[in-house]
């Protein structure tokens, strides 16, 4: 077990464990080199001197490393260092599907077919690629906490090539396809068994084979048929049933042939949900369920169809491997390496079995033609009576004139309907194709000959094929998060564009609008608007400078913006004048809230106590003496003055009415200034305010309390 600080690769830093496996550990790390973090698949250490096993850990993640989708966890770089065996993946952020169904019991028909989906074009990515996983189950699916949906860990898968056998590989037991639990050949159909499995679990909230043992658990896979999910879901769709039917046939051939045709139903199913669009071929003879002997039996349980049984630690979220069926610590044979007898028996033992499946079959065919022949046995509507006659019977369809009745054609698929008229000696050429939501997609919507009508034989029948609907409509979205409303819309077929604003009745990330509106027709591919939610806007304010403005002004200033004010005085200011503001609370520029109280200093000089003149000889000034009560003082020079000319003015308060008085306006003095002016009779002090011309107005600068009158 690797510790946190580790460096491996010389740029992988190990942060912590996040899960565990029957072959490796999985580590959450941060890649120093291009600064992201990564999860980092180790080799357990005891499996580090299997050789056979290293190789096996190679193909995996060369598989892996070959797959770049969405919906596949990307495989970034594989290495060795000093015999630590690892490979770094996409960290994925999110849930597995198994613990997502686990928290719901059961999912929404919705979101089981957006996410099956998601899973069928990972799928269909890795097997173009030739690429088979062998492990499809909900704990390897993670969804992203974006609502993204990722298969991880091709943990069990190889390279698929003419001679593929699962060998000692096989997945979980409870979404193994039949032919895995029986250790034989395994392709994409391989995995999409599994899938429906899955689909199965998503709908229904449980897998529909279950047991006490690993063994018995197979043998279901293999014997027992499938309860119908409608049993648990009444009111499941018609065609999402038939869909996971025709995923889960125990015969191969009677699944779906690839996983693009899964993903078309799937998306046909979202449109019309009760729609009879999936085709199930007949079961036939040879295709019924074959019950194992007591050797296949005891075969499985001794583990010699090709894989083992054991147990291991509980399964980590995200990544994680199955906790029932893995390959066995003891058993890493390679296909090479296998023993030439045991590779004989195998193939005596299955020349045997098919030996007998032939003859059943031939005797099948026997019996049918023999009773068919007695009148015994006739099914198939007379299109398909018509076909076979005319197989069987090519001569007696041509009449006198060398001509052959037309076929109807329209509903079958085009190359059925080619195989047809070539049997009549007549021949099919498309036209064209045009929509239709009457024809699925693929099968024939017009011919230029009507069926019944005569024709030549070397005619050229003409028809024309549907691309099927691609009328849709815009799912309800509004009110969900923005991951979901892209799942649902991207899983009809649809692009989506993303647009952000501000709302105060939705919440962040959640949509508001979506264009054109929910329950509009649009075609598939189509582009749909989604305005999400930013959650409520930002109505902070801007903070105002108010600094070196009288107070007035400021707190018109600050009330007009929005804010509060309180006022506060100072005697501490630099360059700032008398009543203006020294300093606000919050600084100019501040984002801040409507109402939010800001404080202004104001500055007023501190009051000057004058200095009282005994002889009025001494006096520079020369104020005006109106009345018998004066005053006879020396004023020192404020603080702020600046040597321009000075107006002082006196206020008294007289039988309680403040009453001004001019002592002087224009004049340059000296300070110390000597001040001798008459004031209010009875009167015994008042205040002086000096004021200095600035810009032709003039400023206060001072003032200068309890000034004493004396009668004289």
């Amino acid at each position: 077990m690797l510790k946190e600080g580790m460096i491996v690769g010389e740029r992988y830093e190990i942060i912590s464990r996040v899960g565990s496996g029957g072959m490796a550990d999985v580590y959450k790390a941060k890649d120093h080199k291009l600064n992201r973090l990564v999860a980092v698949k180790v080799m357990k250490a005891e499996f580090s001197e299997d050789k056979v096993f290293i190789s096996k850990f190679s193909k995996e993640a060369q598989a892996a490393a070959g797959l770049a989708h969405p919906n596949v966890v990307n495989v970034y770089d594989v290495g060795e260092d000093n015999g630590i065996y690892y490979i770094i993946m996409e960290l994925v952020q999110g849930i597995t599907l198994k613990d997502y169904i686990t928290r719901k019991g059961k999912l929404s028909v919705r979101e089981a077919t957006s996410i099956a989906i998601q899973v069928s074009l990972g799928l269909e990515a890795a097997h173009r690629s030739n690429i088979i996983h062998r492990d499809v189950k909900p704990q390897n699916i993670i969804i992203s906490t974006d609502g993204k949906v990722k298969l991880s860990d091709f943990g069990i898968a190889r390279a698929a090539s003419s001679n593929t056998i699962s060998s000692n590989v096989m997945g979980s037991v409870h979404y193994s396809s039949p032919e895995q639990v029986r250790g034989g050949f395994s392709d994409a159909k391989s995995d999409i068994y599994s899938l429906g499995i899955t689909m199965y679990e998503m709908v229904t909230g449980h897998v529909p084979f279950d047991g006490d043992t690993t063994v018995a658990i197979a043998i279901k896979h293999l014997q027992e048929e499938m309860e119908s999910p409608r049993k648990y879901v009444p009111d499941i769709p018609y065609s999402l049933e038939q869909i996971i039917f025709k995923c889960t046939q125990k015969s191969v051939e009677r699944r779906y042939s690839n996983m693009t045709d899964v993903i078309t139903d799937l998306k046909h199913s979202l449109v019309d949900p009760e729609g009879n669009f999936v085709t199930l071929t007949p079961l036939a003879s040879h295709a019924q369920t074959v019950m194992l002997s007591q050797d296949e039996l005891e075969a499985i349980r001794d583990g010699r169809s090709g894989y083992a049984v054991s147990k291991k630690s509980a399964p980590e979220p995200a990544y994680e491997e199955d906790e029932d069926i893995e390959e066995d610590d003891a058993e890493y044979e390679d296909e090479d390496d296998e023993d030439e007898g045991e590779i004989s028996s195998k193939l005596e033992k299955a020349m045997t079995i098919g030996g007998f499946i032939i003859g059943a079959i031939i005797i099948c065919i026997l019996i049918f033609f023999i009773a068919r022949a007695a009148g015994l046995v006739n099914f198939g509507d007379a299109d398909t009576d018509q076909q076979t006659e005319q197989e069987e019977n090519p001569d007696e369809v041509v009449d006198e004139n060398g001509q052959v009745t037309v076929p109807k054609i329209t509903s079958m698929t085009e190359e059925n309907a080619v195989s047809v008229l070539e049997q009549l000696g007549l021949v099919g050429s498309k036209s064209g194709e045009e929509e239709s939501s009457e024809f699925p997609a693929g099968t024939i919507i017009s011919q230029s000959i009507e069926a019944g009508e005569k024709a030549d034989q070397g005619t050229t029948i003409t028809y024309v094929v549907s691309t099927g609907s691609n009328q849709l409509s815009v799912p309800t979205v509004t009110g969900i998060s923005q991951s979901e409303a892209e799942a649902k819309i991207k899983a009809l077929g649809l692009e989506t564009s993303i647009q952000q604003s501000y709302s105060d009745s939705v919440a962040i990330g959640r949509v508001i609008s979506v264009e054109p509106g929910e329950g509009t027709a649009v075609t598939a591919g189509q582009t749909v608007t989604l305005t999400v939610s930013l959650g409520e806007e930002n109505k902070q304010v801007a903070v105002p400078s108010v600094l070196g403005v009288d107070e007035a002004t400021a707190k018109k200033t600050l009330n007009d913006s929005g804010f509060q004010v309180n006022v506060e005085t100072t005697s501490t200011a630099t360059g700032i004048a008398e009543g203006c503001v020294a300093n606000q609370s919050i600084a100019a520029g501040t984002e801040a809230d409507p109402g939010t109280t800001i404080t202004l200093q104001i500055y007023h000089a501190p009051a000057a106590t004058p200095t009282t003149v005994p002889d009025e000889s001494n006096a520079q000034g020369t104020g005006t003496n109106t009345g018998s009560w004066t005053c006879n003082v020396q004023l020192e020079q404020p603080q702020n003055y600046a040597g321009g000319p000075i107006r002082l003015r006196l206020i008294q308060n007289v039988n309680g009415t403040n009453v001004e008085t001019i002592l002087l306006e224009g004049q340059t003095v000296t300070f110390p200034y000597v001040l001798t002016a008459a004031g209010a009779d009875a009167v015994e002090t008042g205040t002086v305010y000096l004021e200095e011309m600035v810009d032709g107005e003039y400023v206060e600068r001072g003032h200068y309390s309890n000034v004493p009158f004396k009668q004289s």
